[in-house]
């Protein structure tokens, strides 16, 4: 079988797999094919920020594996590739290398992955855009004036141009759902600990992080769930697998279930009429199929929510600042605005620190005490279909007073006399209010998934979320996959990725 470029964006990972043990195709095949498309569109979106050709072309994949020759990228975040830098999209660690694979790499490389790249990042994983000083502007396939949403929006723009069927991500405050419902992909995020982010770390961002894949299809998604879900040595949290693998739960019928419905954003900011018809035109599907659907939401305080989330974020890139400092990088090797959250990071103290992250524990409670009436809950993905490069940027004025704070030293007296406070909850508020629905989650533990339901008039995807209590996978995946069957969208493609 000789495989063209339109044969290959048409494929997913588990049909290229079944080529490749089947020997209908090869795994050189499919990687000259990836090749091929990443030198086609790139160029246009800048997803990929370094290859890893010749490792991939000395790794002989293991042809019998569930992932057989599948050509993949990997997000330059906690997915370690031994012998190279995890950049986290800056310079600070450009010439840190790591000495081994990160249980996710070495996994995905067992099932016979082919990993030949990496894909870009906002610095620090710090945005919902991807926009870097080391690496530049990350475009989206479907309107390269737009965002394709962060921070892993590499990985969803390589997936929506077709350069690989699935991509590595991970997913701190919305970092899978967030792309996935910019780029037209499904996204789930995992309970906390279902996915191993060893060995060099045990929790990312206090537990707030999971990794997986944004994908085109959901049965990729429970593929690469099936290869991952596994505690790894040392883990400091094992969760029980579900008798099955997530391959066979996921087609099976999930059942009736109860829905609660959402569209208010618990921050109070506004949200789109296009995200509010996205959730609506959802809520038919729903009803179609024969679920009920209920007006509700868990009470809790969105705005308190929101500074827990920037508390732990702040303190995150003080402690990452520190660490990279310690290897050799210098403070100026970072963005400004990633100086000015190290510094409001190194302002808090321990005890308004430990403050903080107790309440995820009222938020997780709120949140469980809600499941026991509904099984999933349903909002927007984001407030507002993909914004264009640039729109969440700092007014010129203020980029210029912070700056000057900053250099000054003035920033770091005022943030640790608390002057700087309400700069806090207003960098919370204004940095949020594109991605208001995704932090629940994350705090809580929980997992949650972005569904390419809706496109707008303009052609634009808007993924709806659902959330679902912790361990519940399978059923959110009966789900999509249940959505996918009745509304597909894997043939929906951007103009750019058929060339």
């Amino acid at each position: 079988m000789t495989i063209t470029q339109s044969d290959y964006v048409q494929l997913d990972a588990t049909a290229m797999a079944a080529l490749v043990r089947n020997k209908e195709i090869s795994g050189k095949e499919l990687l000259a094919a990836a090749l091929r498309q990443y030198e086609l569109v790139n160029p246009q979106i800048n997803a990929v920020s370094a290859l890893l050709l010749e490792h991939a072309q000395r790794q002989a994949p293991n042809v019998s594996g569930v992932l057989a020759g599948v050509p993949m990228l990997i997000k330059e975040v906690t997915q370690d590739y031994a012998g190279q830098s995890t950049s986290y999209g800056s310079r600070a660690f450009g010439n840190i290398v790591a000495t081994q694979h990160s249980t996710i790499v070495q996994r995905f490389l067992d099932a016979g992955a082919q990993i030949f790249g990496k894909t870009t990042t906002p610095e620090l994983a710090l945005k919902g855009v991807t926009e870097s000083s080391a690496f530049g502007i990350t475009r989206n396939p479907w309107d390269v004036t737009r965002t394709p949403g962060g921070s892993s929006g590499g990985s969803a723009a390589a997936v929506a141009a077709g350069i690989v069927p699935m991509a590595g991500a991970n997913d701190g405050g919305g970092s899978i759902r967030i792309p996935a419902a910019c780029c037209g992909l499904f996204g789930l995020r995992p309970s906390r600990g279902r996915v191993s982010v060893g060995p060099a770390q045990g929790e990312v961002w206090d537990g707030a992080s999971s990794d997986l894949v944004i994908s085109r299809s959901v049965r990729d998604t429970a593929l690469a769930l099936d290869v991952q879900s596994a505690a790894a040595v040392g883990d400091p949290f094992v969760i029980a697998r579900p008798e099955q693998a997530f391959s066979a739960l996921a087609v099976r019928e999930p059942g009736r279930l109860r829905i609660a419905v959402n569209r208010l954003s618990p921050l109070g900011t506004a949200v789109h009429s296009d995200a509010v018809a996205a959730v609506d035109k959802t809520v038919a599907l729903l009803q179609s199929l024969g679920h009920e659907v209920v007006e509700d939401a868990p009470r809790y305080d969105g705005t308190e929510l929101a500074r827990c989330y920037i508390h732990m974020y702040y303190g995150h890139v003080a402690a990452t600042i520190a660490q990279a400092r310690s290897l050799g990088a210098c403070a100026s090797d970072f963005e400004m605005l990633t100086q000015i959250l190290g510094v409001l990071g190194r302002a808090m103290n321990a005890g308004e620190y430990v403050s903080s992250h107790r309440k995820w524990n009222q938020f997780a409670r709120v949140l469980g005490d809600f499941y026991t009436r509904v099984d999933l809950y349903l909002t927007p993905t984001l407030a507002q279909a993909p914004i264009r490069h640039g729109e969440l940027d700092l007014p010129v004025w203020q980029q210029a007073m912070l700056g000057m704070l900053l250099h000054s030293g003035l920033l770091n007296v005022l943030a640790r006399l608390g002057i700087t406070d309400g700069l806090v909850d207003q960098i919370a508020r204004d940095s949020l209010s594109f991605t208001p629905f995704s932090q629940l989650a994350n705090l809580t533990g929980t997992p949650a998934m972005s569904v390419p339901l809706y496109w707008t008039d303009e052609g634009l995807p808007l993924g709806v979320q659902f959330c679902g209590p912790f361990g519940s996978e399978a059923r959110l995946l009966q789900l999509a996959n249940q959505l996918e069957t009745a509304q597909p969208w894997f043939k929906k493609l951007p103009n750019l990725a058929l060339g």
